[in-house]
């Protein structure tokens, strides 16, 4: 058989007016001059839409394209017949870089010149067969590994015989086989040069791949470098193996995870410790970490008649972070970090709005007792004035959350509140508002669980999240009753187009208070709906029953459904459309016989990290105090 081994290199184009026909076999390094060239044509492209030189042949399609990109374009067209057979020449070492990398080593390349004015750069191309892959190889150097690891690398490699000799699939083969190996714990794994035999005598390419298993590596426990707050022995606990376990690449890349998770570092590096680093022959793991700033201060103000936008910038990261809230005022953060030396986070929230007043003190301790789970302590005094009902007070909770993805998670807890509240539950017969005045001590339990299916948390645009919560309440003092607080939301995305160009987005908010009755729930614990965060073109608190003076008297259930057609119309602009509808009920079950629904249209602009929205709303049956219109304004999508 007739067969030959060498050493070329087919990015270089011949001299003008050569003609080149694949020869020989070879040992080489694929992909590389097609990889580069497709980079090189992507940027000319930007620049201009004159090919280079134009394809001749009896190319399949996908082929033809793809050597046409990696030709590329030009901005100005051949000057002479000189000028255009200097580019076919420049054009046909890209052209057989594709060929080569494609399996096609038998090609046949002739650059020529158009007898067009002006003169048009070509390439005549005879692909001649497509090679195909022969029995690939593996070699080891030095020892292989043990028969486990042997056999899942051979599993991995994937390249079967009689499948396209496609340059790209023989390196990804390579990278498979020696990320197998890695997987079952021989971290120093390399690949060595491999050979591949080109044979012309059967049209076949045949890989030997030649890999250093190198020895299998058992694991130390975790080396921790940082001049920072962090206590070494905590994150020790955090890795996912025990002294002695086999390496995996996988339990490193997970406390990698856990460390960032916790928010409190602005630099995270964990790798193995290098071959002379280990310890009776185990080797540990070395993290490095550098701590963000000990604390940072975040300021925002907020303006609204009805729903606003609140603006809180981080002064000492150059940050920013809008959320829609209700009424005008100002707010503040003040966080602390790592002050336990475990990661933790205490933050001290204050707001003086004109229907809230709040100040309030959490401490979040991350992967408590297991990772991916955090102890949520909080505490706080409140205030509330609002058309519905006026009360202060303060309160203690306790959570749990335990976290599966970044936002899906499992969460358990308790809170106690005592508050003093005024609730309007009449109107007299000189038209004013009467009630009680109640002081109740009001203790909760709170189940939830949310999943995240979605592609984005700001701007999503395909996929669907669901959100469930349920509270046992029982209110004592002034008042005495036990309930069943339940909620639910979902929402889904489907998107139409070249990139999500168009997305319909729906959502449905479902509420029910079981075991309760109006007036005996107070007033503050009840459903409302109206506003930028439910049905658009009504103001707070706006839908549902009310007393003969317009004063809300929300509801023991809830209904909110949301529809919306998002459009991209440039790059970054996109328009919307939407309708909102809602209803409050008396009793338990959702009330579908006195929805509202408002309808209105958006503007959308990309920031990069999400859109910044602008919603104008009306509603469709306007009562007596209903604006004629809303006007809402925020960071990311409405749902």
């Amino acid at each position: 058989m007739k067969r030959r081994r060498l050493a070329t290199d087919a990015s270089k184009p011949a001299p003008c007016g050569a003609r080149l026909r694949g020869a020989g076999g070879g040992v080489f390094a694929p992909g590389l001059a097609a990889v580069a060239a497709l980079l090189l044509s992507a940027a000319g492209t930007a620049r201009a839409d004159e090919a280079k030189a134009t394809v001749d042949g009896n190319l399949d399609k996908g082929l033809r394209q793809e050597i046409q990109r990696a030709i590329g374009t030009v901005k100005t067209r051949p000057d002479s017949s000189f000028d255009a057979r200097q580019r076919a020449g420049d054009a046909m070492g890209d052209a057989i870089a594709v060929l080569r990398s494609e399996g096609y080593y038998g090609y046949d390349v002739e650059p020529d010149v158009a007898d067009s004015d002006p003169p048009q750069a070509m390439l005549h191309i005879d692909t001649g067969p497509r090679f195909l892959i022969k029995a690939p190889q593996v070699e080891w150097v030095g020892l292989p590994p043990k028969a486990d690891a042997l056999q899942a690398a051979l599993e991995a490699m994937k390249l079967a015989p009689g499948v396209p000799g496609r340059a790209a699939d023989v390196v990804a083969a390579e990278g498979r086989i020696v990320a197998t190996v890695q997987k079952q714990g021989y971290a120093d794994a390399a690949a060595q040069p491999r050979v591949v035999i080109v044979d012309h005598a059967d049209n076949t390419v045949q890989p030997t791949y030649k890999v250093a298993a190198g020895d299998l590596v058992r694991l130390d426990g975790v080396t921790v470098i940082t001049d920072g707050r962090t206590n070494p022995a905590w994150v020790r606990g955090l890795a996912p193996w025990k002294h002695g376990d086999v390496y995996s690449p996988k339990a490193v890349a997970e406390l990698e995870r856990r460390l960032t998770d916790v928010g409190v570092y602005d630099q995270i590096t964990v790798a193995l410790a290098p071959k002379d680093k280990a310890v009776d022959g185990y080797r540990p793991v070395i993290v490095s970490l550098a701590d963000r700033p000990p604390h940072t201060l975040e300021l925002g103000a907020g303006f609204s008649t009805t729903g606003g936008t609140t603006v809180n910038t981080n002064n000492l990261e150059g940050g920013a972070d809008f959320s829609t809230t209700e009424g005008s005022g100002v707010d503040g953060k003040l966080i602390w970090y790592n002050r336990l030396h475990r990661a933790d986070t205490l933050t001290l929230g204050a707001r003086i709005y004109n229907i809230q007043q709040k100040l309030d003190l959490e401490l979040d301790l991350p992967h408590w007792r297991r990772p991916r789970q955090t102890l949520k302590i909080g505490a706080g005094l409140f205030g509330d004035r609002t058309d519905a009902f006026s009360d202060y007070g303060g309160g203690a909770r306790v959570e749990i959350e335990r976290r599966y993805s970044q936002w899906s998670y499992v969460s358990v807890g308790a809170a106690a509140d005592y508050v003093t509240t005024t609730e309007k539950t009449a109107v007299n017969s000189q038209a004013l508002p009467v009630g009680e005045k109640l002081r109740l001590f009001i203790p909760s339990v709170l189940g939830a669980f949310a999943i995240d299916k979605s592609d984005d948390l700001l701007n999503p645009t395909h996929g669907w999240r669901l959100d469930m919560r349920g509270e046992p309440t029982l209110v004592t003092g002034d008042r005495s009753l036990t309930y069943l607080k339940l909620q639910g939301e979902a929402s889904a995305y489907l998107p139409f187009g070249s990139n999500a160009s168009t997305v319909l987005a729906g959502r449905i908010h479902v509420g029910s208070i079981i075991g309760g009755r109006i007036p005996g729930v107070p007033t503050d614990r009840r459903f409302f709906a109206g506003g930028g965060g439910s049905v658009r073109g009504y103001g707070y608190q706006a839908v549902g029953p009310r007393l003969s003076d317009n004063t809300p008297e929300g509801g023991l259930s809830l209904v909110e459904t949301s529809f919306e057609v998002r459009q991209k119309v440039t790059g970054r602009w996109g328009v919307v459309g939407f309708v909102d509808a809602g209803s409050v009920g008396s009793t338990s079950s959702p009330d579908f016989k006195n929805m509202r629904a408002g309808v209105g249209v958006g503007v959308r602009y990309d920031l990069g990290f999400g859109p910044i929205r602008l919603d104008v709303a009306t509603p469709l049956a306007r009562r007596k105090g209903d604006s004629p219109f809303q006007l809402y304004i925020s960071i990311g999508q409405a749902f």
